[in-house]
């Protein structure tokens, strides 16, 4: 299969099984026909003498634009603007991230609203389908068009390709690199998402949960979509447990992190949720400056459409809203270590009696400290403020887009780890109290932990490395049927 490209149906999935499976990329003909009807306006407007300048075209960029443009000029200009415009600090980004971002700039071209020929939208689509991996530097980019990791990019596929009027402006000004890191950073958390609520049941069942909060017209009487669902996934998760039969419940109500998991999961979908929606639209959306419009209103537009607040604003609600998530996970863990509130052992001892054995207790301060900075990864980006740049004050704006994605991928990878911690703590406790039997889907669960993870008995000591617990939160795998 391969993924096509039109300017308008790309979606997080192609951009998922392009990045990171090496799907292949063609280009819709309608979309070939667009992109030459829009390079048609860009050459007759080139071929005017009219006196009158289009900015990046036939003009110079920012401070520049007052400068004219020589037709003879164009080649060198449009490789000098990437060459300027190289100023990306910082580590190398994944290929992921590169061929996420490539992606979308080729979706951009194929929109056929950039002006490019139909010769550099091939080049695009070439490297991808080649797995070129130009060096392109993860930092530098305010978010009102990543300018440097995109000239990086450019500069690494088109080699000698000689550049036409337009083409530079077109490669570097728009928000593709954000974007991409927005796309594969919103997979991971909606992936996060899922694994929580698998983490969020096996709880309740090493706990003995009352399972009053799940019943169907709590989620009518309140219907958030995300709630609803949540519930309804939660439900599914823990059919055939213990915890429907009569007097299992322990408590007539558990500690809030467990009685309001699924409204709190809930809020984490919804926000995800609204997420994803702002960048389904931002996959297929114009960035360009100028815009050229194609049709009865020929003409190359002055804009600033690489303006991402809305993708910015939307990864800083997706990061808002995932730390109660984690933060709830990491309490339940906590009060499972607890002798008092569980019934069981203190740290989960396998023996009744106290001892001087540790067991599980220590897991309390790594995952506290895992919890910490999960929610410092939080802090909103988008409201930062712009200092005047060098163009004589115009360019006084930034959304921080590339960053708040950066931050909600390393969120999730942070919450990866707390999770894990906490899915060996819950396999623990259910085999204390010998919980039986388990739900069709923590079932699943509890046995996948417990084949990458021992149960700690008296006289052992927990084991340093729980990564393959790690991995398997990370591989989407946690919960589901085999």
């Amino acid at each position: 299969m391969s993924v096509i490209l039109d300017g308008e149906r790309l979606t997080l999935g192609d951009v998922v099984r392009v990045a990171r499976g090496g799907e292949r990329v063609e280009v819709a003909a309608d979309a070939i026909a667009r992109v030459q009807a829009a390079r048609d306006v860009v050459e007759r407007a080139v071929a005017r003498s009219d006196g009158v300048g289009v900015y990046g075209v036939t003009t110079g960029v920012g401070v520049r634009k007052r400068v004219s443009v020589a037709s003879g000029e164009m080649d060198d200009y449009n490789r000098r603007l990437l060459r300027d415009h190289r100023m990306g600090t910082g580590p190398d980004a994944p290929q992921e991230v590169v061929r996420a971002a490539m992606l979308r700039l080729a979706n951009g071209f194929a929109k056929g609203t950039s002006g490019v020929r139909t010769e550099l939208l091939g080049r695009v689509v070439d490297a991808l389908n080649a797995d070129e991996a130009p060096r392109v530097r993860l930092r530098g980019s305010a978010g009102q068009s990543d300018l440097g990791p995109l000239a990086d990019l450019a500069y690494g596929i088109c080699g000698d390709m000689p550049l036409a009027a337009k083409e530079g402006i077109s490669l570097i000004n728009n928000n593709s690199f954000g974007t991409g890191l927005a796309a594969l950073a919103l997979a991971d958390a909606v992936r996060l998402l899922e694994a929580c609520t698998v983490a969020a049941a096996l709880d309740w069942e090493a706990f003995a949960a009352n399972t009053s909060p799940l019943h169907p017209a709590v989620a009518r009487a309140r219907p958030y979509p995300g709630i609803v669902r949540r519930s309804a996934r939660m439900r599914e998760l823990l059919a055939g447990s213990y915890l429907w039969e009569p007097g299992a419940a322990r408590n007539l109500q558990d500690p809030l992190t467990f009685r309001n998991a699924a409204g709190i999961l809930g809020a984490v979908d919804d926000g995800l949720g609204f997420a994803c929606g702002q960048l389904a639209i931002e996959l297929n959306a114009a960035h360009e400056n100028p815009l050229v419009a194609v049709g009865d209103d020929e003409v190359i537009i002055s804009v600033a459409n690489y303006e991402a607040l809305p993708l910015a604003a939307a990864l800083d609600v997706a990061r808002i809203a995932l730390v109660p998530a984690i933060s709830s996970a990491q309490e339940r863990s906590v009060k499972l270590l607890q002798a008092p509130l569980t019934g069981l052992g203190t740290g989960l001892q396998e023996a009744a009696a106290e001892s001087n054995e540790c067991a599980l207790s220590e897991l309390a301060w790594a995952s506290q400290a895992l919890m910490v900075e999960a929610r410092s990864l939080a802090h909103p980006l988008s409201t930062e403020t712009g200092s005047t740049m060098l163009a004589e004050g115009i360019e006084d704006r930034i959304t921080m887009a590339p960053l708040g994605a950066r931050r909600l991928s390393e969120q999730v990878a942070v919450s990866e780890e707390l999770l894990a911690l906490g899915l060996v703590v819950a396999a623990q406790a259910v085999d204390v109290r010998g919980a039986s039997p388990l739900g069709a889907g923590t079932a699943r669960a509890h046995a996948q932990v417990r084949e990458r993870y021992a149960f700690v008995a008296a006289g052992d000591s927990i084991g340093p490395d729980r990564a393959d617990v790690v991995e398997l939160v990370r591989s989407g795998a946690l919960g589901a049927e085999s």
